[in-house]
């Protein structure tokens, strides 16, 4: 891994004209994987915004698959290289803030920030806010099964930042209770009539076939289960094998005895929202995360004040889209 880093940053051009240049700056794009349907769309957004910059490079570098250590790795090797500036997605954002803490290479974090008391060791966090994905979910939730009922989350890894948010999100709108800034919050046992499924949450770290096994395994061991609440789209990332399991429980979800609302709405979600298969998406707008951490690394090494959506912990928010079958033809696709 180390040497196909250096291979990459050791020549790095963009080409005008068709004539090629040494690109003045190297910014680093790093995705929790690079396996993952969703990071390509924000790669996608940063190519872009290389080609409108000019003289900068997107450097899209990231595990093969979802490893922490791997990535934590990565990180590493770019900073000892000296690219410009990193903008990465945590997947362990302990570990992440360890791997950052005292180099003077900008960083920004993306889709996934550092923990709050490390929020100084970056520059801007470029994405969703992500208790507010959770928020949304439970509101469909509710909507659907107004009743309560027993709910299964499933998450991606323990240590992921961004889904313990989400699943506070999820948990402190059900249960009435405000933000309390620990993530993850206490589970439901009870209010407002929900508990949680025995077994969940779950945990994928973001393996999609194991999260598809998951949702298989946990809809046969509770046959009432009232909504399986995914907060990222890891079972539908496996088109086929996520339908067969739909198919298999047709019958459940078509009748909504078990609600099924999923984080992301890329284009196969849509298409699953559209078939039934699910009954909400809360979208996120990854192309606009990679295009935007071009543009804020940018102005970070030209010395420009950023501006910020919310100063308090300068973040920058990249949207979202609340989808039910009603209004999919408005909603965003990725």
């Amino acid at each position: 891994m180390k040497k196909t880093i250096i291979a990459m940053l050791a020549f790095v051009f963009v080409s005008i004209s068709g004539i090629s240049y040494a690109a003045d700056k190297v910014f680093a794009l790093v995705p929790k994987a690079m396996n993952n349907p969703f990071f390509d769309l924000a790669r996608d957004g940063c190519k872009v915004a290389e080609k409108e910059i000019g003289g900068i490079e997107c450097l899209y570098i990231g595990p093969g698959e979802h490893t922490e250590q791997e990535q934590v790795q990565i990180v590493q090797d770019l900073i000892a290289k000296g690219v410009d500036g990193i903008a990465v997605a945590s997947s362990n954002a302990a570990a992440m803030a360890k791997a950052v803490k005292g180099t003077n290479i900008p960083i920004i974090t993306w889709d996934s920030d550092l923990l709050n008391k490390d929020a100084s060791l970056r520059k801007a966090y470029v994405g969703t806010k992500n208790y507010d994905i959770g928020v949304y979910l439970a509101q469909i939730v509710m909507m659907l099964k107004p009743g309560g009922g027993e709910i299964c989350i499933q998450s991606g890894g323990a240590a992921a930042a961004n889904h313990n948010e989400r699943m506070s999100g999820i948990r402190d709108t059900i249960a009435g209770r405000a933000d309390s800034g620990k993530y993850p919050s206490a589970a439901l046992k009870g209010e407002n009539g929900w508990t949680e499924a025995s077994g969940c949450p779950l945990y994928t770290n973001d393996d999609f076939p194991l999260s598809v096994q998951q949702m298989e395994d946990i809809f046969a061991k509770h046959p009432n289960l009232t909504a399986f609440v995914p907060t990222g789209g890891f079972p539908q990332f496996v088109s086929k094998a996520f339908r067969r399991v739909t198919e298999k429980h047709k019958d459940r979800i078509s009748s909504m005895k078990t609600a099924v609302v999923i984080a992301d709405t890329l284009p196969m979600q849509m298409e699953d929202l559209e078939a039934g298969r699910t009954h909400g998406q809360v979208g996120q707008q990854p192309y606009m995360m990679g295009y935007k951490a071009m543009y804020v690394l940018k102005d970070i090494v030209d010395g420009k004040p950023l501006k910020f959506d919310n100063t308090s912990n300068n973040a920058i928010y990249t949207g979202l889209d609340v989808c039910m079958k009603p209004n999919i033809a408005t909603c965003i696709a990725g």
